[in-house]
């Protein structure tokens, strides 16, 4: 029986940085608790890691505010990163001079970042472990032995040599 987790999430698009530098530091804070992930991005030496903290601060912000139109009850602590993605934006184009009056083209990347948070909740968590521990359960049985045969090996035959008569 699979329990729904409601999932909050935040978008920052057309940010001036390449997606794989993003995802240098999402992929830091994914999976992370969200005290964590944001202790993380704010102490990372990355461009990017002030964006990704406000993104964090963003996707929280909007975890209190659906679950208070809602009514439900929303335990910060228990917020972790689902998912974090960096996906291609619209590239610029551009050129720079170069030598003997010729152009040389380049791109400037931009990438649209995603946070999606969710909460760990004790049904979850039993549910994740019965998937796990059942997966786990498979790789610790012990295999079947199985016969090992050895392989018969062919006599080796005398390599014939034949000379080249020469007329």
């Amino acid at each position: 029986m699979a329990v729904e987790t409601k999932e909050y999430r935040a978008e920052a698009r057309f940010q001036r940085v390449s997606p794989q530098k993003a995802r240098l530091v999402l992929d830091l804070i994914k999976g992370r608790n969200v005290q964590e992930a944001l202790e993380t991005a704010a102490f990372t030496k990355k461009r990017i890691a002030p964006v990704i903290h406000k993104l964090l601060v963003s996707a929280i912000d909007n975890a209190k505010y659906v679950s208070g139109e809602e009514g439900t009850d929303l335990d910060v602590d228990r917020l972790y990163v689902k998912q974090a993605l960096a996906n291609d934006g619209p590239r610029m184009k551009r050129i720079r001079p170069a030598p003997m009056g010729r152009a040389y083209r380049y791109q400037r990347r931009i990438s649209h970042l995603e946070v999606v948070l969710a909460e760990k909740g004790a049904q979850a968590q039993e549910d994740l472990a019965t998937v796990v521990g059942e997966e786990h359960a498979e790789a610790a049985a012990p295999a079947k032995k199985r016969k090992v045969v050895a392989a018969k090996k062919k006599p080796k035959q005398a390599a014939k040599h034949k000379k080249a008569v020469g007329k």
